[in-house]
This record gives C-alpha cells, sequence and structure tokens, in this order.
C-alpha cells in the first residue's frame, strides 16, 4: 500500500466521520439546557466518571529523518470507573510503511493506568494521580520491546460553560525487556484546550508532547481540530478531526504532522 492510497483512505474516513457528524447535527435542536451544558463539557474529560470506549487513528505522512515513511497508529481504549479510581487501558494497532518496501502492521504495546481522583472542593475542577504501566504486547518489532512502570497525573477545568482546559502528564521507565532494545526513560505532557461554539461543537487542540530522557530527543504538536457531540439517551458521542503539526522537533522519526481523528462513545 503506497503512501497515496493510505493518505486517501485517512481523507475518506475523516470525511464519513463528519459527514455523519453533521447531518446528525443538523437534526438536532441547539437549545441547551443546564443538563446538556454538563455533558458537553464531560464529553472531553479523561477523569469522567463514566465508562468510555474510543477508537482513535493518528495518520502521520512525514517524519523528520525519514521522508520515505508513513505511520498509522489506530488505537482502542477503554476506561472504567471504580469508585474513586479510573482505570484506563489502551491498546494501539500500528501499520509502517517505507516508500521501497511493503507495510508492516501489528500490535503496538499495551499501555495503562490507575488514577485515583481526589475529591475536591470546586466542582468546577478535578485532579488525579495513579500508577502507569506499560506491556511489551507489540508485534513485528513495532514497540519498545520493554516493560516500563512510571506514573500519570490529570487535572482538567470545567468551570467555564464555553471553554475547558486540562492537562495529562506521565513519565514512563523501562525496567525490564529485551537487552538488545533502548531503555525508555520518557515524559509526555498532553495539554488540552476545549472551546464550544454551541449546539455540541467545538474546537480543540490535544497534542501529545514527547521527551525522551534516555536519548535527548523529543517533538511538541499544535492540534488546531473540531469535534461534534452528539447525545443520545444514555449515551455520549463524541467525532472529531484535529490536524497536528510539530512545532518544536529534534531527532530522527518524530512526527512532522499527523492527522488525529477518533470517535468516543461514554456510556452507563
Amino acid at each position: 500500500m503506497n503512501h497515496n492510497t493510505l493518505l486517501l483512505k485517512g481523507i475518506c474516513m475523516s470525511m464519513y466521520l463528519f459527514v455523519v457528524s453533521f447531518t446528525l447535527h443538523a437534526q438536532t435542536p441547539h437549545s441547551e439546557d443546564h443538563s446538556d451544558i454538563e455533558a458537553l463539557k464531560q464529553a472531553n474529560n479523561p477523569l469522567a466518571s463514566i465508562k468510555t470506549a474510543n477508537v482513535h487513528n493518528y495518520y502521520i505522512p512525514s517524519l523528520y529523518g525519514a521522508p520515505d515513511v508513513t505511520l498509522n497508529q489506530a488505537w482502542l481504549r477503554y476506561a472504567q470507573p471504580i469508585g474513586q479510581f479510573i482505570v484506563r487501558a489502551s491498546l494501539p494497532f500500528v501499520t509502517s510503511s517505507p516508500a521501497d518496501e511493503g507495510p508492516t502492521s501489528g500490535l503496538g504495546d499495551l499501555n495503562a493506568f490507575v488514577i485515583y481522583k481526589f475529591k475536591m472542593k470546586s466542582e468546577g475542577m478535578e485532579v488525579g494521580i495513579g500508577p502507569a504501566l506499560t506491556f511489551p504486547t507489540a508485534t513485528n518489532d513495532l514497540g519498545s520491546g520493554k516493560w516500563q512502570v512510571g506514573l500519570s497525573a490529570i487535572a482538567f477545568f470545567k468551570s467555564s460553560p464555553i471553554i475547558q482546559i486540562g492537562s495529562l502528564l506521565t513519565w514512563q521507565m523501562s525496567v525490564a525487556g529485551d537487552s538488545d532494545r533502548s531503555d525508555i526513560n520518557q515524559l509526555t505532557p498532553q495539554l488540552f484546550f476545549m472551546w464550544q461554539l454551541g449546539g455540541g461543537t467545538y474546537l480543540r487542540s490535544t497534542g501529545i508532547w514527547t521527551f525522551d530522557l534516555e536519548n535527548g530527543t523529543y517533538n511538541v504538536p499544535i492540534g488546531l481540530g473540531i469535534g461534534r457531540v452528539i447525545k443520545s439517551g444514555g449515551k455520549m458521542f463524541n467525532i472529531f478531526m484535529e490536524p497536528q503539526y510539530s512545532v518544536y522537533s529534534y531527532g530522527v522519526g518524530q512526527p512532522k504532522l499527523q492527522v488525529f481523528i477518533g470517535f468516543n462513545t461514554q456510556f452507563h
């Protein structure tokens, strides 16, 4: 599968998601009561006390130092509240496509964290912290080959009906695994910003910054995308597309541009 085919598939998938999203948008009244506003604020909250199942995809058409390689990462993610804890597991399916070779596809490394959500005096702020783990489940050398442990911390501010901001900070280091593979010591801050436009439509920026403390490489993408939240009964559907461009990067293999699209479902 060549680069143009992958790009065409990514564009087609994005167009399909947004045709479905805005068709439903056109059929949904824009009047929002208090419960609707609260639901919209929770739609992108990683600390929301509700079950969440997500399908995400990163299409990466260009890498620094490897211009003939494209990557695609499809993520399956599930989060489950248990009392004051949030348990989240994420599994990627990776496709690497060098220009002069056939694509290599397989599973990536399984990542999970358990966050304890603190009881806050302010209802407009939520904070949590807990351990993070990565398991070397990857096939075809598409992962790190290392067992990793670390910490995750999340803060989410939702006092405004228009703007919600937050951050997910994760640090992990390798503790065991394939001795022939590089050790891992990585810090990944993610800043997320949501601007509600009304009627469930919102602007978003959620780039994940990566700092490889072992090798001194880094990548800082900034995104600007659009999403649509649809409430149906006891479920909340969230469809979005967000191009992200790296504004600060060092190291071979760092993404120049990536297109992030996703479909999130929150349910009881």
